[in-house]
């Protein structure tokens, strides 16, 4: 079990990382056209697994990788599940501190927070993969020869794809990495065909922490939930978008909105559970309490980009498969 401390300070992360990932529209990695990430590879042969030097563009940075990384540092837990994904775990020497995910992967009490470029070189790296330039990281490792990879929170599922396929060439694993966005995409779809159809939809709550901080439907996550066909009630909270998309909700808020389901992504950081969020003034009075309609989500799968989205997804189908919306319902 985590100590408070590290719960506290998890929960912290998540909300940061996703509002800064949100609300970032300069940020170099983020390309002004749909695809936000910028990810591409160019190599010598498009099913030549092997081929190197490759030159991978993320935004407007090329990056070239002259030979087959084998001494790969991750200080991003979503590129460290991505990276394992395409196998090219056995390419992976250390991993930070909240890169728990997949058990095999080789963690270490190395910082994506706040890095340290000495702590970094001291595993002799050959690619370092990152979600941001967090103190000036890359400018170091180029200084020194190695190249990194900075892949920044995705807003569109093709930019979880293009970053999935950018590692894949990276690394030596492009045929996997196409094989793994191709299963991607086909469980997606299957997925999707199992939704019951509903006169109206059914809403929801995406809870992030025990301060009530959501998601609306512009972000990553809030997109996940649509395509599910559920309705967002934080919507109405962040109309203009000027909270980045992530709005903090209030308990009058809620109970005035009534989501017909509650998902906790704070199960881990804040021990939020059914019987807690049941026990909240005015709660008992929500139709998702009554029903028991509480769905309880891993924080790190609600809250990464990675190859779990399927997952996901997958426990949000499955969670609603039977829930009725209101008569009343619109």
């Amino acid at each position: 079990m985590k100590s408070i401390t590290r719960a506290a300070g998890l929960a912290l992360l998540v909300v940061l990382a996703l509002v800064a990932a949100a609300g970032d529209a300069d940020d170099d990695d983020v390309a002004a056209s749909g695809d936000p990430t910028g990810a591409e590879a160019e190599t010598g042969g498009a099913d030549d697994d092997a081929t190197f030097p490759v030159t991978v563009t993320v935004g407007d940075v090329d990056t070239t990788i002259e030979a087959e990384p084998t001494s790969i540092v991750s200080i991003s837990p979503t590129g460290t599940e991505m990276l394992f994904a395409i196998g090219a775990g056995d390419q992976v020497v250390a991993v930070d501190d909240f890169s728990y995910f997949p058990e095999e992967a080789p963690v270490t009490d190395l910082s994506g927070n706040d890095p340290n470029i000495e702590a970094i070189l001291s595993y002799e790296p050959d690619l370092v993969v990152m979600s941001g330039d967090r103190n000036d990281v890359a400018p170091a490792l180029a200084d020194v020869g190695v190249p990194s990879l900075i892949l920044s929170s995705a807003q569109t599922f093709d930019d979880t794809y293009s970053q999935i396929e950018v590692l894949g060439a990276a690394t030596g694993h492009v045929g996997d990495a196409a094989e793994l966005v191709g299963q991607m995409q086909g469980d997606i779809d299957d997925l999707i065909a199992e939704i019951p159809e509903r006169d109206e939809p059914l809403t929801y709550y995406h809870e992030l922490d025990d301060t009530l901080f959501s998601v609306t439907s512009q972000t990553f996550i809030g997109q996940v939930y649509a395509l599910a066909g559920l309705e967002n009630v934080a919507d109405a909270a962040d109309p203009d978008g000027e909270n980045g998309g992530y709005p903090q909700l209030s308990a009058e808020f809620l109970v005035d909105a009534d989501p017909d389901v509650i998902f906790l992504a704070d199960t881990k950081c804040c021990a939020q559970d059914a019987d807690t969020v049941a026990a909240r003034g005015g709660f008992d009075e929500l139709t998702a309490v009554q029903n028991g309609n509480i769905v309880e989500l891993d924080d790190d799968i609600a809250s990464r980009w990675g190859p779990r989205i399927v997952d996901f997804l997958r426990t949000i189908v499955e969670a609603t498969a039977d829930v009725e919306a209101p008569a009343n319902a619109g």
